[in-house]
């Protein structure tokens, strides 16, 4: 239909119907926007707003990646005498028994941010992996997406910065294994705000990019609470506001 026919057949309407159809239009056009039309302006200070400042790329290759390229094993990075493992161990635990050196958690008990269950950690041959620290940014998807370009002690501080560390479920960090939010978000939903938040203050503490699919993954989290803030230090961790 035309446009002068379209404008003639308004003209025949009634006035309680061309006023009916009028509005409708109005609030259809102004009132809702299409998907195209809308823009989201994040607010200052928040995970939103940091999303904006990541560089989106494609996923580098692999090829030269191995755990060893982040350091052997768990470090001090406090310079407490105590490794990393065990001091996000005390951090994410409540109730945490110590052994005799100050440091070795013996047991303790979990809220899981990934799935939401309580889980009785226990130090023990079969009972340790029950509990496990999970690389926010995984290792692996760090290396294909910026961290080849670091410099050694760069990845060493990355594999063990507190800021992308978490005690958490061993099922389910297993699960996740080295996935970024475009593949694999917690199960518990009510942590998937704070858990892309983590995600994106590393991956802008260390210069890293992250792909379309993980920008639209992070968004779409991050637009069911716009207010989300940015984390920037260890204190600011979720699970230390408990």
């Amino acid at each position: 239909m035309s446009q002068s026919q379209k404008s003639s057949l308004l003209t025949k309407l009634p006035l309680p119907i061309l006023i009916l159809v009028v509005g409708i239009y109005f609030v259809a056009t102004y009132v809702f926007p299409t998907e195209q039309e809308q823009h989201y302006v994040p607010q200052e200070g928040t995970a939103l707003e940091q999303l904006e400042t990541l560089e989106i790329k494609g996923r580098a290759p692999k090829t030269g990646y191995s755990r060893d390229q982040f350091g052997n094993g768990w470090l001090d990075p406090d310079g407490n005498g105590c490794d990393g493992r065990n001091d996000v161990l005390q951090r994410d635990l409540d109730n945490a028994t110590l052994a005799d050196n100050g440091c070795t958690v013996l047991s303790g008990v979990l809220d899981d941010p990934f799935t939401g269950e309580t889980i009785n950690f226990l130090r023990g041959p079969g009972t340790s992996s029950d509990v496990q620290i999970d690389h926010v940014v995984a290792l692996s998807d760090s290396w294909q997406k910026g961290a080849q370009e670091l410099s050694e002690e760069q990845r060493k501080r990355f594999a063990n910065d507190p800021l992308n560390l978490l005690a958490v479920d061993g099922p389910a960090n297993q699960q996740k294994s080295d996935a970024d939010a475009a593949t694999w978000l917690p199960p518990n939903k009510a942590f998937r705000c704070e858990f892309v938040a983590i995600q994106t203050a590393v991956k802008a503490k260390y210069d890293l990019w992250i792909t379309q699919a993980e920008y639209d993954a992070i968004r779409n989290v991050l637009h069911e609470c716009p207010t989300q803030s940015v984390y920037t230090t260890e204190d600011e961790l979720p699970v230390l506001r408990q």
